[in-house]
C-alpha cells in the first residue's frame, strides 16, 4: 500500500498520461510528415517534393499570397483588438467582465457555423463573396485570439510603474509609448502568433467566403491529401513541412524580439 501511495504521488508518474500524449499526438505526426515528405509513394528517398513546390509557379504564388493575406489579417486583429484589450483591462472603466463576455460568446459557436453564418449575412445584403470577404471573416473568427492574450498581459501590467512615469512628468501619450506600449509586448506577440499561424494554413473559410474564387495554401495541402489519392500524400507532406518551417521560424524570431525587448526594458 505504501509503495502504492509513493507511486501515485511522484510527479514523475503523473506526467506519463502526457508524455504519452506528446508522443501519440506530436512526435508521431512530425515523424510521418518529415518521412512522407522525403519518400516516394514506394518508399525511396527523394527532394522531388520540394522540387515540384518550387517549380509550380501557382503553388510558389499561393503561398506567398496566403503569407500577404494572414499579414493583412494579423495587422486588421491588431488594430483593432489592442484597444478593445486596453478598454477592457483599465480600471477606468468599469465593464470589462461584459466586453469579455461578448468577445467570447461567438468563440462558444464552431467556426464553420460562424464562417457559415457570415456568409449568409453577405447573402442577405448582396454582398460579392471575394477577398473582402475572406478578410472580414477571417477577422471576425480570429480576433478574440489577439484580444486575450493582450488583455491578460496589460490586466496583470503593475500600475504603480504608470503612476512613477506619471509623477516624472510623463503626459498620457508618453506613458502609453514609453510604459503601457513595451509592457504588453508580450502579449502582442502572443496574438500576433496566435492569429497568424492559423490563418496562414487555414483553408476552410477562404473556401466558404470566396465560392473557391481564392485559393490558399492551406488549400493546397488539404486537396493534395484529399483529392489527390494516396500518390500525393508525399507532395502534402511536404507543402505541410514548408508550412511549419515558415511558422516554426516566424515564431523562433518573434520570441527573439520579445526577448530582447524585455532585455532593454529591464536596462
Amino acid at each position: 500500500m505504501n509503495k502504492l501511495t509513493a507511486i501515485f504521488d511522484s510527479r514523475r508518474t503523473w506526467a506519463w498520461p502526457y508524455l504519452l500524449f506528446l508522443i501519440l499526438f506530436v512526435v508521431l505526426p512530425l515523424f510521418l510528415i518529415i518521412f512522407y515528405a522525403f519518400t516516394t509513394p514506394d518508399r525511396h528517398f527523394t527532394i522531388n517534393n520540394f522540387l515540384q513546390f518550387f517549380h509550380t509557379t501557382e503553388a510558389v504564388n499561393t503561398f506567398i499570397y496566403s503569407i500577404a493575406i494572414a499579414f493583412i489579417t494579423t495587422l486588421i486583429c491588431l488594430l483593432l483588438g489592442y484597444p478593445a484589450a486596453y478598454i477592457m483591462a483599465t480600471a477606468e472603466f468599469n465593464t470589462p467582465q461584459v466586453m469579455a463576455m461578448l468577445f467570447i460568446l461567438p468563440m462558444w459557436i464552431n467556426f464553420l457555423l460562424r464562417t457559415l453564418a457570415t456568409v449568409e449575412l453577405f447573402n442577405m445584403f448582396s454582398i460579392p463573396l471575394g477577398e473582402g470577404a475572406l478578410l472580414y471573416g477571417m477577422c471576425y473568427d480570429f480576433l478574440p485570439f489577439m484580444i486575450y492574450p493582450i488583455y491578460n498581459t496589460i490586466q496583470k501590467m503593475d500600475y504603480s510603474l504608470i503612476e512613477a512615469a506619471r509623477d516624472l512628468g510623463a503626459n498620457k501619450r508618453e506613458v502609453f509609448t514609453k510604459v503601457i506600449l513595451p509592457l504588453s509586448a508580450p502579449g502582442i506577440y502572443s496574438g500576433i502568433i496566435m492569429v497568424f499561424m492559423p490563418t496562414v494554413s487555414t483553408f476552410a473559410i477562404a473556401e466558404l467566403l470566396t465560392r473557391n474564387k481564392i485559393t490558399l495554401f492551406g488549400s493546397l495541402i488539404q486537396r493534395a491529401f484529399g483529392e489527390g489519392g494516396l500518390t500525393m500524400w508525399n507532395y502534402g507532406a511536404a507543402l505541410s513541412l514548408i508550412m511549419l518551417i515558415i511558422i516554426s521560424l516566424t515564431s523562433f524570431f518573434g520570441n527573439q524580439d520579445d526577448n530582447e525587448t524585455k532585455t532593454n526594458g529591464l536596462l
